[in-house]
């Protein structure tokens, strides 16, 4: 998945999204079983909700994530399903961890990633044409 074109009943759509997210106070705690387990649940949110993982780097300190989605999904709805479960399942399974209030900040960086070219849109436009 990454470059792919994603087909619905209605929409032809390549969204590709770069999130990074931080534990509060930007603690260093996304190292060994954390990380590792953190990796496994994000995998678990995205195959659940039809979204593609492209790419994912678990920082000490932050989290990259380049993600695929439908245009239906919010780039705040993706990191608020990630975050919510991740946060949750991580304090069920690492008790030491559970005093915290939350995993993760309020915030994230998001951007979208790739583009299309005049061409693809061009030839998109002529197919809708086409089929009348």
């Amino acid at each position: 998945m990454g470059q792919e074109y994603r087909r619905t009943a209605t929409t032809v759509s390549l969204i590709n999204y770069h999130f990074v997210f931080c534990p509060r106070y930007r603690r260093r705690v996304l190292v060994g079983q954390v990380a590792e387990r953190l990796k496994d649940l994000i995998g678990e949110v995205v195959e659940d909700l039809n979204w593609g993982i492209i790419a994912l780097e678990v920082m000490p300190d932050h989290c990259h994530l380049f993600l695929n989605a439908l245009p239906s999904h919010r780039p705040a709805t993706l990191m608020a399903e990630i975050k919510g479960h991740t946060s949750r399942r991580l304090r069920e399974e690492f008790p030491q961890r559970r005093r915290l209030r939350s995993r993760w900040t309020r915030s994230y960086f998001v951007s979208t990633a790739g583009n299309v070219s005049s061409e693809t849109g061009k030839r998109y436009i002529e197919e809708q044409k086409r089929r009348g």
